[in-house]
């Protein structure tokens, strides 16, 4: 959430998120990139795995042998397609002649999270179950925290390894610590960085991305034919004994058909916040984003994605968050097809890949990631110098939530947060900037910032999210700037410097008289 130089006053229009432009990218039809995604996988010639994505968590190194099956514990990054953990799940399951399970833990609750983040990630993950079905890959929504439910399957279904993705922020990391500590000293368990590793970013083999491996699954049979006997059987009495003996480990209960309208009906949060129109979760609806953006979008990216009247940004953050998408993806194919447009290009890069990833790397090195201890000494030391300073409007958090401030341009940021779930860029800077200024502690501004995000975004709950809290309340990733009243050295921001960067009359007016 650095700011970003060269805006011009006035953009374009703005237009809904999901609706598409007649103008750039009209030659082609809806659904190209997808068509175009799909034809690389198919011509690809090889899988590879960079063994540097991979951390082993457990004592066991090696993968248990005699075991039943693989599971890739799904978490963070939720698709089928562009998901490295899934892909050395898979590798594994097939050097070892394995069936490969897919999970995924419901937690009745998970921080400041509502009903709009639980309907978006369950939408999406009903096209993975679906997907998973297409592939013979039996899926299992397991309802629960990891550690009460997790240890439990892979003693039922004897897995050999577990697979599972990474997330740097403190409940996922200690949902994994419990869940160690409960599986058997024998069953390894891997962690695959998906596009973060710590060692670096690779883009290794994702245009050679696992090419299409023929499978052949025994659907029909109990016991499949090749298993049961390997030469040609006389009679029954020769094929009988052959047959039961292998009885146990083939008879088994098929996985339960998850009731996706149940699941939705019995969640446990907070369903006064509801879903969002313009935003169709989902790994297709990701893409048809990632499309419209590459069309229609990418072309003002450079000049025009500080200005919130221009429709200019990606919109992808919701997807990204899920990861219902593929950061990697997306930055291939706006690489690939924006070659015309380097400038855009480089500056979604940045923003993608840089700042994206620096965001994960201070959660995960900085414990206090979302409070006034995580930031920097001179920050907290010229915050605390003027914790004092008099201010001369004070909000309360139920005001705030309500968009009840003064500040007309606030209260549009505020209503287009809780409306639609997302809030521009810009604006998000100088909302959370605001609240520091309107409320009694660098403290306070910091909770009441991380809990309207959480509670309202698409991608709130997530490291992006309170990195940009940080970044604006206590100046995480920035540096000192002339000091001022509240903010002492933190870069300051405010209505006059926004009214030259671009039309707050159109913005205000866009979100004007909307409930919160």
């Amino acid at each position: 959430m650095s700011e970003r130089k060269n805006l011009k006053r006035k953009g374009e229009p703005v237009k809904s998120p999901e609706k598409r432009s007649a103008a750039q990218g009209a030659e082609r039809e809806a659904g190209w990139l997808q068509e175009k995604v799909a034809e690389i996988r198919r011509n690809s010639a090889e899988c590879k795995f960079n063994m540097k994505r991979l951390r082993i968590l457990s004592d066991a190194e090696k993968v248990k042998q005699g075991g039943g099956a693989v599971l890739y514990w799904m978490a963070r990054d939720q698709r089928v397609q562009d998901n490295w953990a899934l892909i050395y799940a898979q590798q594994i399951a097939l050097q070892e002649k394995l069936p490969l399970h897919v999970c995924f833990c419901l937690v009745p609750r998970y921080l400041e999270a509502t009903y709009r983040q639980y309907a978006f990630m369950l939408r999406g993950l009903q096209e993975v179950a679906k997907e998973c079905s297409s592939l013979d890959i039996q899926f299992h929504l397991l309802s629960g925290e990891p550690e009460l439910t997790l240890p439990d399957f892979v003693e039922r279904w004897d897995v050999s390894a577990v697979v599972t993705d990474f997330n740097p922020l403190r409940l996922p990391l200690q949902w994994i610590e419990r869940v160690k500590e409960e599986l058997l000293p024998d069953v390894p368990l891997f962690q695959v960085f998906i596009f973060q590793p710590s060692s670096g970013t690779y883009f290794d083999a994702f245009d050679v991305y696992c090419s299409q491996f023929i499978f052949q699954v025994d659907a029909h049979n109990v016991v499949p034919c090749w298993e049961t006997s390997n030469k040609l059987e006389y009679a029954a009495r020769t094929i009988r004994g052959k047959i039961t003996k292998r009885l146990s480990e083939f008879l088994t209960e098929f996985p339960l058909k998850v009731n996706w309208e149940e699941v939705m009906s019995s969640l446990e949060v907070d369903r006064s916040v509801g879903e969002v129109s313009w935003a169709q979760a989902g790994t297709a609806g990701g893409m048809a984003m990632l499309e419209s953006f590459i069309d229609q979008r990418l072309r003002l990216f450079a000049t025009e994605r500080n200005n919130p009247n221009a429709n200019a940004l990606s919109q992808l953050s919701p997807w990204f968050h899920s990861g219902q998408i593929s950061a990697q993806r997306a930055l291939l194919e706006v690489q690939r097809w924006g070659k015309r447009l380097s400038e855009s290009v480089a500056v979604f890069t940045e923003e993608l890949l840089v700042r994206r990833e620096l965001s994960d790397n201070f959660c995960f090195y900085n414990q206090n990631y979302d409070n006034i201890n995580g930031a920097y000494d001179w920050a907290k030391k010229t915050l605390q110098d003027h914790a004092k300073d008099p201010r001369p409007h004070l909000y309360t958090k139920e005001q705030l939530e309500k968009a009840e401030t003064y500040d007309q341009l606030w209260n549009a940021a505020q209503r287009q947060l809780v409306i639609e779930g997302k809030m521009h860029g810009f604006m998000r800077m100088y909302w959370a900037k605001k609240i520091l200024e309107w409320t009694a502690s660098p403290e306070e501004a910091v909770n009441i910032s991380i809990y309207l995000n959480d509670r309202y975004a698409l991608d709130g709950c997530d490291p992006n999210g309170y990195v940009g809290c940080m970044w604006s309340v206590c100046g995480i990733h920035d540096q000192g700037w002339a000091e001022r009243l509240v903010f002492g050295k933190v870069r300051y921001m405010n209505y006059a410097g926004c009214k030259r960067k671009f039309d707050v009359g159109q913005f205000e007016k866009r979100y004007a008289g909307k409930k919160t």
